[in-house]
């Protein structure tokens, strides 16, 4: 039970903080296909970071230091976005697909740049990362992502901010007459995106291990995450709720050898597909009562007004 409580933690925290990226974008009306690759970018980032910073440095600041550089570069990577979707006018599912495949291809040659085998991987410490309560080991990432969920429950809703941005994804041309600029709140939208997608990347990565393949990007976390925020009909504490749901599933990968389930002799990749095969049974059924914002994808015009 310790094994499955950790393990649903770990993952439903990771789905959970890239599922609230993706509302944030949505709710200002871009669709970010892109969140698989935001997630290998602050995820490689966060890794270099690691590997750079002096072993004197104190755990607290190595903590601070690799997750804000990690949520910054995927700032910067989701900026691509933001500029092909709201300045352009691209479609917006080509572009993030186009960034998903770019942001693998960008881990790998740096990772394979500065690691000492030459290989995508790299060795990194994540002892600043993980301690324990009682008999049950935790990473930083639970709390901080609590703590993020509450953050974005009251931007989103108790703020003029999240007003604005919901207005955006929901009649960008009501919220233009009454004097809100559509094109900021899209980019603000992205690039908070972009900044929790890039710390769920690295909240993937550094906890469960201390060498990470980058070759593999982040399998697949991302478009899960997807399915949890639409699971979660665009609302922070549905989100939570969903990705703990799928965290579940995902876990029995890692603790079926532990358990009952140890009888049936089931390769682990079956309890890996698991989750993926619930996303889509549970978006089969539920598609039809989907609550997304009605401008989502739609590239605003002030001239349609």
């Amino acid at each position: 039970m310790l094994l499955l409580i950790k393990y649903t933690l770990l993952y439903g925290i990771v789905l959970m903080l890239v599922a609230l990226g993706g509302m944030f974008s949505e709710h200002s009306g871009i669709i970010n296909i892109a969140l698989e690759g935001i997630m290998v970018i602050g995820g490689v980032a966060g890794v270099l970071t690691l590997t750079m910073l002096p072993s004197s440095m104190s755990p607290a600041l190595v903590v601070l230091i690799s997750i804000l550089v990690a949520a910054l570069a995927g700032v910067v990577y989701s900026l691509l976005l933001a500029f092909a979707s709201i300045n352009l006018k691209a479609d917006q599912t080509i572009g993030g697909t186009a960034l998903n495949l770019l942001a693998t291809a960008i881990a790998v040659v740096i990772a394979k740049y500065f690691s000492d085998s030459g290989s995508a991987k790299l060795n990194y410490s994540n002892k600043a990362f993980l301690f324990s309560i009682g008999g049950l080991e935790l990473s930083v990432f639970v709390p901080l992502g609590i703590v993020l969920l509450v953050i974005s429950y009251i931007v989103l809703y108790k703020t003029r901010f999240g007003l604005r941005l919901r207005a955006c994804g929901e009649h960008p041309q009501a919220a233009d007459s009454v004097g809100i600029n559509v094109y900021k709140m899209r980019y603000a939208g992205v690039l908070i995106s972009g900044a929790l997608g890039a710390i769920g990347g690295m909240a993937y990565i550094v906890p469960p291990v201390q060498t990470w393949n980058f070759e593999v990007g982040v399998a697949g976390a991302g478009f899960l995450a997807m399915a949890v925020m639409i699971f979660g009909q665009w609302k922070p504490f549905n989100i939570c709720a969903a990705a703990m749901f799928f965290a579940v599933f995902k876990s029995l990968a890692n603790i079926a050898d532990s358990t009952f389930l140890a009888q049936f002799h089931w390769s682990s990749n079956i309890y890996n597909m698991m989750p993926f095969i619930a996303s889509m049974i549970i978006l089969a059924f539920t598609s039809k009562n989907s609550m997304a914002p009605k401008a989502e994808g739609i590239p605003y015009d002030k001239g349609s007004r």
